[in-house]
Formats: C-alpha cells, sequence, structure tokens
C-alpha cells in the first residue's frame, strides 16, 4: 500500500530558492512540489496533511560529524546511536555520519563492523559512517579502496593524539596518495600534536592543572601549522582535503589561500566555536571542563574569522563534532590534570537551532543556513541529492521549522544523554515542530514518535562537492 502525505502553506526553503510551496510526499520521497494554491497543488489528495502555516518547511539537517558511543580516555561518549539519533531528530538532523574507528595492529574492516553493530538497530534518524585511518599500511591501503566500492567514501587521519590516533606525515602522504586514487576524501584532524603534547608536559610541571589550560596549549598557531602541512601534503599527492572543526583564525586563513590557489581543500566548524570561547574553559569549580574539547575553544575574537568564511564559502560546512561526557565521573577524570580530561562537547541537538539564531542575528542568510548544514554536508559526503534538499526523488527527510517560537536551551529540556547543556540558559529563536524522516513523522508537534530501528545505513557515493 503507497502513503501520500502532503504538507501545505510553508515556506520551502532549501539552498537556492524560498518558495511558498506545497510538498506531496508518497512512500518516502518527494514526489512534486506546486506554488501554494495553484491547480497543481490544489488537485492533490494524500491520506495525511500538515499544515506549516506561517512556518518554514526544510530539508532535515545532515550532521557529518558525530561520535556516537566512541572510547576515549579511559571512558566511552555517553550518548548511544539511540540516544544519540533520538537527540538529533529532537533538533531537526535526519542523517548523521559517525566515526568508525580502526584500533592500531587492526583492520578497518574490523572496525567498520564493530561500528555497524553498535549502530544496526538502534538508530532512530538515518546514518552512515566515515572511517578513522589509525593504522596505515599495505592492508589497510587496499582496505580503503573496498570501503570506497561499499560506500564508504571518507576517511578521517589525526596529526594529533599520539599513541593513540596519530599518524606521522608519511602516513598521511600514502593514505592521500590512495585517496587521489580511489576517489576517497581525507578528513584531517589538523593540530601539531607532537608539540602540544611538550607543551602540556611543560604546563602540568609548572602546575597549570585547570581545564582553561588545556586552551592554552593546543594554540591556534599550531592548528594553524597543522592545517598548512596537510593542504601541501594533499597538494602533493593530488587529493582533495577537509579539514575538520576549524577553530582558529590563521587556520581559516590557510585554508582560504588554499581555495584562492584552487585547491580542493575544504573546511568545517561547529557550532561551539562560533557561539563559545575560552571565557567557557576559564570557569571557576572545574565547570571549564564542561568545555574541554579538541580543537579547543578559542578567544571570542576568532568568531569574526569563522562568521566571515561560512559566508564567503572559505568554509563551507557547520557540523557538532557531537562527543558529550557527563561533568559527573567522565569530565571530572581530569581534575588535577586537565589532559586527563575526555575531549568532547555535546551539540547534536543545538546545531540547526543555534544556526537560525545566526539569521536572526544576521550573520548568515536563510538559504545559507540550509547550505552549511543540510545540502554541502549532503553534497561533501556524497548523499546528495538523497538528502539535504526538497526535490522530487529526494528522500522525505522534512522539518517543518517554527522560526518565531522562543526557546531557553537547557540540561532540562535536552534529549541528550549528558548531564549538562554547553549552552545553558541560551536564549534562540526558533524551534523544529515536527520531523519526517524518509516520509515518518519522527517529531510530532513537540512529540517523540519515531522508534529505534527505523534509521537506516545510508552508503555514500564520492564527494560532490569538488571544484
Amino acid at each position: 500500500m503507497s502513503s501520500r502525505t502532503v504538507i501545505r502553506n510553508g515556506l520551502v526553503i532549501t539552498a537556492s530558492d524560498e518558495i511558498h510551496a506545497d510538498v506531496l510526499i508518497e512512500d518516502g520521497r518527494v514526489v512534486a512540489l506546486a506554488a501554494t494554491g495553484t491547480p497543481a497543488a490544489e488537485s492533490w489528495t494524500a491520506e495525511k496533511t500538515i499544515d506549516a502555516t506561517g512556518k518554514y518547511v526544510i530539508p532535515g539537517g545532515v550532521d557529518a560529524h558525530t561520535h556516537m558511543e566512541l572510547p576515549f580516555g579511559g571512558t566511552f561518549a555517553s550518548d548511544t546511536f539511540e540516544t544519540g539519533t533520538r537527540a538529533a531528530a529532537w533538533g531537526g538532523t535526519t542523517t548523521i555520519v559517525d566515526f568508525a574507528v580502526q584500533s592500531v595492529g587492526r583492520s578497518l574492516r574490523e572496525g567498520l563492523d564493530a561500528w555497524n553493530a553498535k549502530a544496526d538497530g538502534n538508530c532512530a534518524i538515518d546514518y552512515a559512517f566515515h572511517m578513522i585511518v589509525s593504522d596505515v599500511n599495505q592492508e589497510t591501503l587496499k582496505e580503503m579502496d573496498l570501503l570506497v566500492q561499499e560506500g564508504v567514501t571518507s576517511f578521517k587521519q589525526f596529526m594529533a593524539y599520539p599513541g593513540v590516533f596519530y599518524s606521522d606525515d608519511g602516513q598521511i602522504l600514502r593514505a592521500m596518495q590512495r585517496s587521489a586514487e580511489n576517489g576517497g576524501l581525507i578528513m584531517m584532524h589538523a593540530e601539531n600534536g607532537i608539540a602540544i603534547d611538550v607543551l602540556v608536559e611543560q604546563a602540568l610541571a609548572r602546575g597549570e592543572t585547570d581545564p582553561r589550560f588545556h586552551g592554552e596549549v593546543r594554540k591556534a598557531l599550531l592548528e594553524a601549522e597543522a592545517t598548512h602541512r596537510a593542504i601541501k601534503l594533499a597538494q602533493v599527492a593530488g587529493a582533495p582535503l577537509y579539514v575538520v572543526h576549524v577553530s582558529a583564525q590563521e587556520a581559516v586563513a590557510e585554508i582560504a589561500r588554499a581555495r584562492d590557489e584552487g585547491l580542493n581543500v575544504f573546511g568545517e566548524t561547529c557550532p561551539q566555536y562560533l557561539f563559545l570561547s575560552t571565557d567557557n574553559l576559564a570557569e571557576p569549580d572545574f565547570e571549564g571542563s564542561k568545555y574541554v574539547c579538541s580543537t579547543p575553544l578559542r578567544p571570542k575574537e576568532h568568531q569574526a574569522a569563522l562568521w566571515r568564511g561560512l559566508r564567503t564559502n572559505d568554509l563551507q560546512v557547520v557540523s557538532t563534532d557531537h562527543c558529550p561526557f557527563c561533568f559527573v565521573g567522565q569530565k571530572e577524570l581530569g581534575r588535577g590534570d586537565f589532559s586527563k580530561i575526555p575531549n568532547g562537547l555535546p551539540g547534536v541537538e543545538n546545531r540547526m537551532d543555534l544556526l537560525h539564531q545566526a539569521v536572526v542575528d544576521g550573520h548568515i542568510s536563510r538559504r545559507r543556513w540550509i547550505e552549511i548544514a543540510c545540502a554541502t554536508p549532503a553534497r561533501m559526503f556524497g548523499l546528495y541529492p538523497k538528502k539535504g534538499t526538497i526535490a522530487p526523488g529526494a528522500d522525505a527527510d522534512i522539518v517543518i521549522y517554527d522560526p518565531h517560537a522562543e526557546q531557553v536551551m537547557s540540561v532540562e529540556t535536552h534529549h541528550m544523554n549528558v548531564d549538562y547543556s554547553a549552552y545553558e540558559g541560551k536564549r534562540v529563536t526558533g524551534q523544529v515542530e515536527t520531523v519526517l524522516s524518509r516520509g515518518e513523522p519522527v517529531i510530532t508537534e513537540r512529540e517523540f514518535t519515531g522508534r529505534a530501528g527505523h534509521g537506516v545505513y545510508t552508503p555514500r557515493s564520492t564527494c560532490q562537492y569538488l571544484l
């Protein structure tokens, strides 16, 4: 039995258009759009009608950087695939791309299988995987080719975390050379981890143990240096490069320079770098530990460069790097030694609302909001036009968004499995009202009506955003 839903009277916003239109959905896909009130739209019949008068009708968000259940620093990220994807849906995100982890000495396949097992049957929304490559050797290079063919088309490497995820320049170059051949995209955590470890050791020796020193040792110059080095290695390999969680104006400048040279270099930033700062890291009574993530929060003056990069398209994507750890029992592992604080912030539920607030505040346009949160991440990671837009043939991943509703972000009201909000007390204008995932209501007028297991694994094609 086919099922039809029609969404009427809303303002449909995509990365390219804003139009008062009705949307016809059949069997989980968008089949037609027609201007509201036209004979074509009026002729549609459906079992279900959603009235979006006064609301935005937008594509479901695509969060291309999450870490559910990630092992880190002797503990695990506190959101499971079930709790994390449910929270994502509450925030208007209908697809996540999480990171499967290769352990040193193990195969890529083993890591991918482990993450598939964590997610399978547990997700409220659709999901895909990137692959963290921790151990570059001849076997893993061959495996990269196979994974690309299977729809795992991006590989993350780390210039940080020596002894855990770190790759040296030779390993990075080999992986980039391979991706240049197989069409994969290398994602880079760009910080000079070797130098940072020296500064950590020296800070602790001086008795500088508080969370704020996490930001001071992970210097913006060491992010910029690593970004520059990654760009040059990619240039040598003839490979595209995607720099994750860009936080510093100096790193933005490196990416902008590379793009001005016509290179396939892309940059992502995250809401925490746009809305939080080292002021949060310096909060007293160890509260600053809640804001420890890497790359770290920067002084507020860096925010202007990030917003400018988003407007000029030197930064193309806003993802969350959602990697939550509870304050009690997890962040507290670093009392007396900031280097032992698990790195990561919760945010998968907050991204779409914070970026709408950026529209309200005049930082970006409505279409740019959809571009950086939905369309470009889908294109960057081979999910477009199935995801990231509202168009005939696209999955009916659609959010009815109330641009006038006001809310206060708080741990009391969020749905992420973590005991604090990084945005506690922040007032924002705009709120998700109803969310469809492949035509199925997951959030219905601010009630969760989805289920674990609705979300399906989604293979990806290669990057659709190359110059």
